[in-house]
């Protein structure tokens, strides 16, 4: 008999929702998320999703949608500020079932809701901020204020997938989140400015230089780029958007004044490489960056995020489905906690210091001399794109089910 009924999740973002397809599309679980905002976050995030965030996608039954919305992008490269071509990887789109898709998340933010509120007997609940959280043996519960006064919300499990100032986190382990804010901070915009017809950028471009470091990637169809760039630790939010125009003029090729291109969003943000101290206390859990942190290049925090999720399904089905005892959820913690520290966090640091630090020099050199592998050798190229698939972990392999079936065959043989 089916354990699980109702599962609560907090954060309409994107983890959190597509956990949410996932549990109840396929397991027919009831699901309500709760979030403190009113819609969708619109800031510029995240694009770019790896082949493992593919893998997810598919299991939940959005992966074409995500196709026809985005594109496949033309590789990866890394370059001078003036532009010069130091390495790159993947001309070409990679035509593999899982290869990388990009759809900006306030794009793909409306897919998922979409998808997660055709199916039955889900709910997003819009402006209900988390206070504080309970729990017992038989569930947990999310105490929330909402404009009709305190409200509050059980299921079997609750989940926190409400980002970087996670309340669900908080309410935890309170608002230490152990880790580091690096003294760099970044602006990331949305601008319309064709910098493959006028300077022969890749897809995806990263600018090495000790100050003017930046990304520029083309997420949309119709030529929205997205600019990351870095500026002072000393500045504020305020002085970070009044210098954007400055910042560009400074950074970009042929020194572009605003008249030049057309920006459409801008988000400064603070660079964090953060892990909280467990995903799991009883019957609540973390995903994503209510769990973990780490800086935007070479999109492992995304990545990562999404990885969570798909361990988080598997060890949720398998309790559903009596695969698996609940100290599973243990495990879940401890895996993706040791992913996190041992892939996820210095893969994320070298993508960042490879952009400006000079004591990387020769990290940065034997980087692109791989890159140079990658792209004369096919073969070894797809295994260095079909990699990131170690950051997910399997837990279907330790379903009841399968450990018997594996203990039979081994008895026959």
């Amino acid at each position: 008999m089916p354990k699980l009924n109702h599962v609560v999740i907090v954060g309409a973002g994107p983890s959190g929702l597509l956990l949410g397809i996932m549990l109840s599309r396929n397991a027919g679980i009831k699901v309500t998320i709760c979030d403190q905002d009113v819609k969708i976050n619109g800031n510029p995030r995240a694009a770019h999703y790896a082949p493992s965030a593919m893998y997810d996608f598919k299991r939940a039954g959005i992966i074409d949608d995500v196709r026809k919305d985005g594109f496949s992008p033309k590789g990866v490269c890394w370059r001078l500020k003036d532009t010069t071509f130091l390495a790159g990887m993947g001309r070409e789109p990679e035509q593999s079932e899982y290869s990388m898709s990009v759809l900006p998340l306030d794009r793909l933010g409306p897919l998922l809701v979409r998808h997660f509120e055709s199916i039955s007997g889900n709910e997003i609940l819009w402006k209900h901020k988390l206070l504080n959280v309970e729990q017992d043996e038989k569930g947990a519960t999310g105490i929330f204020e909402t404009p009709d006064g305190e409200k509050q919300v059980t299921g079997d499990y609750l989940i926190g997938a409400d980002g970087a100032s996670s309340g669900v986190r908080t309410a935890l382990f309170g608002k230490e989140y152990p880790g580091v804010t690096f003294k760099q901070q970044i602006v990331a915009t949305n601008v319309y400015l064709p910098f493959d017809e006028r300077f022969g950028y890749w897809d995806s471009n990263f600018i090495v230089h000790p100050t003017d470091w930046y990304m520029a990637a083309k997420i949309t169809t119709d030529g929205l780029w997205r600019v990351t760039y870095g500026d002072s630790e000393d500045l504020s939010r305020e002085e970070l958007i009044e210098r954007q125009p400055k910042r560009y003029e400074e950074i970009l090729p042929g020194a572009p004044k605003p008249g030049d291109y057309k920006l459409v969003g801008m988000s400064p943000y603070k660079l964090q490489q953060r892990c909280a101290p467990s995903f799991r206390v009883g019957k609540i859990l973390l995903v994503a960056d209510a769990a973990h942190l780490c800086n935007p290049f070479g999109g492992m925090g995304l990545t990562g995020g999404f990885a969570d999720v798909g361990s988080l399904y598997d060890c949720l089905i398998g309790i559903h489905e009596d695969e698996l005892d609940e100290d599973i959820l243990d495990k879940y913690s401890e895996v993706r906690i040791k992913i996190w520290r041992e892939m996820i966090d210095p893969m994320s640091r070298a993508n960042f210091h490879r952009l400006w630090d000079d004591e990387k020099i020769k990290d940065r050199e034997e980087f692109f001399k791989m890159c140079d592998k990658a792209s004369d050798d096919p073969v070894f190229g797809k295994s260095l794109a079909e990699g990131i698939f170690a950051i997910r972990h399997d837990f279907t392999q330790y379903y009841k089910s399968r450990t018997i079936a594996a203990g039979l065959n081994g008895a026959q043989a």
